[in-house]
């Protein structure tokens, strides 16, 4: 990772200095680094130590950064990791448009990676995300979403990129067929359970440690998976007073949304949906050679459910 990371500070350099600016203020904002960690770990456990792990582990990080100052632009967001938000900090149009150097960017590493393969994984990957990001808007503030569209649309918005990172590091390593497919979908289980625990966070989370508001989801009028599952087990005044949180995005009936989604059960339901995506996660990774990289993968999988950022 001390590698990935003077990557990524080597390839921010830009003649256009608000460039490096921004992008230098979110990515050393304290980011967790997963999903480069999983392209490392993947190729690392399938044997292979050349230098592309490198490059691609860096371009994943871009990809996800630039979707993340795209997100805060379009979620009006204030906080992200304890610090403002670049588009509070720089304003929105610099960070819509920084975000577009960095997917730029990414693809440009890419292409210096001489991989068709990798680049047709990655490039539908950020075509998928997209599609997430606009089901996710299309959902906003519809108390009518289903666990099965709540589950698309993290797939595509989240999930994709995990999924993405651990199959690259497959590739790179020459893996064969059955076991790329493996480590995919290590990637897109581990990236829905990751998401799922963020939802339940936002319900019982503490602000401090993650950096972040609580009630964000609710403000935004995104129907996640406590709140589902709370309609679903909730009587008739509960399931009223949640769906119109969601359609009004009415963040000061946060305590009374809680105490329900606590009432009903809706966590231990969300929680044992992370934690069948996290056993998916295992059994996955199971199919790969033993080593230690293997072991970092199955901890990775089972501490999951224990984060609280």
């Amino acid at each position: 990772m001390r590698e990935v990371d003077l990557f990524i500070r080597q390839r921010l350099d830009s003649g256009v200095p608000l460039i490096g600016q921004v992008s230098r203020y979110i990515i050393t904002a304290g980011g967790k680094r997963l999903r480069p960690t999983l392209l490392l770990l993947v190729s690392g456990a399938l044997g292979f130590t050349g230098p592309e792990r490198f490059t691609l582990a860096a371009v994943v990080e871009f990809i996800h950064t630039a979707t993340l100052l795209h997100d805060d632009v379009v979620d009006d967001s204030s906080l992200r990791r304890g610090n403002a938000t670049a588009n509070i900090t720089f304003g929105n149009p610099a960070s819509v448009l920084v975000g577009d150097f960095l997917y730029s960017r990414a693809f440009q590493m890419m292409v210096d990676v001489g991989s068709m393969r990798v680049m047709s994984v990655l490039s539908e990957a950020t075509t998928v995300i997209s599609e997430g990001e606009v089901l996710q808007l299309m959902n906003m503030h519809n108390a009518d979403l289903d666990e099965e569209g709540y589950l698309h649309v993290i797939r595509s918005k989240t999930a994709k990129l995990f999924e993405a990172s651990a199959r690259v590091g497959a590739i790179l390593a020459g893996a064969s067929p059955e076991i790329e497919t493996a480590c995919a979908h290590y990637g897109q289980a581990l990236g829905t359970a990751f998401q799922v625990i963020d939802d339940v966070l936002d319900y019982t989370g503490d602000a401090a440690l993650m950096g972040k508001n609580l009630g964000d989801d609710l403000r935004e009028g995104k129907a996640t998976l406590p709140l589902i599952a709370a309609m679903q087990r909730g009587n008739a005044e509960q399931r009223e007073v949640v769906k119109l949180a969601i359609e009004n995005g009415d963040v000061d009936a946060i305590e009374q949304v809680v105490a329900i989604v606590r009432a009903t059960g809706a966590l231990d339901v969300a929680r044992k949906a992370a934690s069948d995506e996290a056993a998916r996660a295992i059994a996955a990774a199971e199919q790969l050679p033993d080593s230690p990289h293997r072991t970092c993968l199955i901890q990775l999988a089972a501490q999951l459910l224990d984060r609280q950022t």
